[in-house]
């Protein structure tokens, strides 16, 4: 099973042990943040048939709070929607800020399912089409919910060209839990949140599903921060290697997992229906829609230029977009 240490324990925990040098430091002190959904199973494989001895530290809110869990030094390495990444770092360079980590990896080809669900009983909303000027409910400003708004809207042709006006009043909610309780409360009127992980609750009862859409880029990155990357002039022996060889060994290992993961399809399923919050039929479902990179080192510019395009259309990300600025591995590289 995966570890479930409490992310306010991480930083106490971390305080005065985190250094790294030329040399770098052992694999096993570097901290991933991840979501605790089905989409986690090849790491669990990772830690349990290949060694991989870094700490896993969930994140159930989703990608939206590793960036701040990165940027404060809890983690070290994040797995999280493409869109989150790409958002607050394309916001940092609008700031002219360091957003103090980049995209090294891909660890899902596919594109995420994006359900769209309201409260059980909000009879008045039946689709897609009664959400405009809705309040939508987000875990946190700038994650994979929030951005989906916006693409959202612009799918729905709601956006207003050159308008700072949001499509929708936003309700930051945090939790899973917190954005099922807000739809049926009145605190939010819609939600978006993956298909497999929303299907439970429609199938007991507790909200309703209205409608989905599919992310238009690979749904999830790999991050890591800047000191696990070597700078851009440093070099070494005439060679200049892009990631830091404790990095590098992570990466490996979760290679291992996701091809463990491929090859061992029932274990994958036993894990998901025993360990995590889906049924068995749901993961056997799952199991076909997805599709994780066969090497996950590395990041494609055309994926972060078409994401950047979108989120650009979409109003949360202005013009003047380095998108290779942002990719501390680049696929092309390897």
């Amino acid at each position: 099973m995966l570890p479930t240490l409490r992310v306010s324990r991480v930083t106490a925990m971390s305080r005065g042990v985190r250094q790294f040098s030329g040399g770098g430091a052992a694999a096993s002190e570097l901290r991933i943040g991840f979501v605790p959904e089905h989409f986690s199973t090849p790491l669990e494989f990772a830690k349990k048939h290949y060694g991989l001895t870094s700490r896993l530290l969930p994140f159930p809110s989703g990608t939206g709070h590793m960036v701040t869990a990165l940027q404060s030094g809890e983690i070290d390495i994040g797995i999280g929607l493409t869109e989150g990444w790409i958002a607050a770092l394309g916001k940092a360079q609008t700031a002219k800020k360091d957003a103090g980590f980049k995209l090294v990896g891909t660890y899902v080809e596919t594109p995420l399912c994006w359900a769209i669900s309201t409260g059980a009983r909000r009879d008045e909303i039946t689709g897609v089409q009664d959400l405009r000027g809705k309040t939508a409910g987000v875990s946190r400003i700038g994650s994979g919910s929030y951005v989906m708004s916006y693409v959202l809207a612009d799918e729905q042709g709601w956006l207003k060209p050159a308008s700072s006006t949001r499509p929708f009043p936003i309700e930051p909610l945090n939790t899973f839990a917190n954005l099922r309780d807000g739809v049926n409360n009145g605190t939010a009127d819609f939600f978006m949140w993956e298909h497999f992980t929303s299907k439970k609750y429609w199938d007991n009862g507790q909200i309703k599903r209205i409608g989905q859409i599919l992310t238009p880029w690979s749904s999830w990155k790999i991050v890591a921060v800047n000191n696990l990357l070597y700078p851009a002039n440093w070099s070494a022996n005439g060679t200049s290697p892009a990631l830091k060889e404790e990095l590098e060994e992570v990466l490996v290992k979760i290679n291992k997992g996701v091809s463990h993961f491929e090859e061992h399809k029932d274990e994958a399923v036993e894990y998901i229906s025993s360990k995590l919050d889906y049924s068995r039929e749901d993961a056997v479902e799952w199991l076909p829609t997805v599709q994780f990179a066969r090497d996950v080192r590395g990041v494609d510019k055309s994926v972060a230029q078409k994401t950047v395009g979108i989120l650009q259309k979409a109003g949360v990300l202005g013009a003047q977009i380095d998108e290779t600025a942002m990719i501390g591995l680049g696929r092309n590289t390897l």
